[in-house]
């Protein structure tokens, strides 16, 4: 006589891992910071590369095509390289407009925003300055809206999102004000810039940019500039000239040898240098780089 063993099935729901791509390391560290283990994240271009060039490899295409979201800085500083890559994705996730796609840029008020749009002015964004996360306090907005952004694609998760959300805001506050302590005394400061990257830095802590080595946004110091860039510096004896990681310095020492300011770099998200490995370090660094 044979025995049978009945084995009663239950349902087993297995929830898929939520798989984001992010345009920036600085906007994974955010999601990072609110999503902690419940969400993937890929990041499409490495801190030390120009935000505005990116090239969109079969690499990156690879990871679009497969995830559930998107979120981009916007303001026009992805137009050159994201286009084509989400194109060629095919991910209707991720097409603007769609629920997975989240344009950070949509929830900040934008500084130097053009009048009229002319090819003349140089590589203008029609937006404003689209580098808005170099103030500290625009990451705290940020951090909401992709709370938000995470609580609608992965609901269940909402309460862990939240939670991570508050923690992280009672920490970025006591640092804003160990920041905003540490650059107390360089209130008023003239600055030399080589792209005008800082611009949301300068304005929370009263940094003046004087010029920029750039003559126009995008276009190479000519000699003419160059030179009259020395006699504004002479003139008005800014501290430092402040440079990014992704432009040749050759002519901000050439204007450091002829007027004795020193050129400071200034990283302008994570692992643009080594040190920078999170979103403190990149703010302890820029708030200590200004002597």
């Amino acid at each position: 006589m044979y025995k049978y063993i009945v084995l009663l099935l239950l349902p087993i729901v297995v929830y898929a891992q939520l798989k984001i791509a992010v345009t920036y390391p600085y906007i994974g560290a955010v999601v990072k910071e609110i999503a902690q283990d419940n969400v993937d994240t890929y990041v499409l271009a490495k801190g030390n590369w120009d935000p505005h060039f990116v090239v969109p490899r079969p690499s990156l295409i690879a990871k679009v095509r497969r995830v559930d979201g998107l979120i981009i800085n916007g303001g026009e500083l992805e137009i050159g390289w994201l286009p084509p890559l989400t194109r060629r994705a095919s991910n209707p996730k991720v097409k603007n407009g769609s629920k997975g796609y989240l344009d950070l840029s949509q929830y900040i008020a934008f500084l130097e925003k053009p009048k009229e749009l002319d090819r003349a002015d140089g590589d203008v964004h029609p937006a404003g300055n689209p580098h808005y996360h170099l103030d500290p306090n625009n990451i705290l907005i940020l951090a909401n809206v992709i709370r938000e952004y995470l609580t609608k694609l992965d609901p269940k998760n909402a309460e862990a999102y939240a939670k991570n959300f508050k923690n992280f805001e009672r920490m970025w506050h006591d640092k804003i004000k160990t920041w905003a302590d540490k650059m107390k005394n360089k209130q008023g400061m003239k600055v030399v810039q080589y792209h005008n990257n800082l611009a949301y830095f300068n304005k929370a802590y009263g940094l003046k940019t004087i010029g920029t080595i750039e003559p126009l946004p995008g276009i190479p110091p000519s000699s003419r500039h160059t030179i009259e860039l020395i006699s504004l510096i002479k003139s008005e004896k800014p501290a430092a000239i402040l440079h990014d990681v992704y432009h040749s310095t050759k002519t901000a020492k050439f204007i450091a040898s002829k007027t004795g300011i020193p050129v400071v770099i200034m990283p302008h998200d994570i692992e643009a240098l080594d040190e920078i490995q999170d979103l403190i370090s990149l703010f302890d660094y820029l708030t200590s780089a200004i002597k």
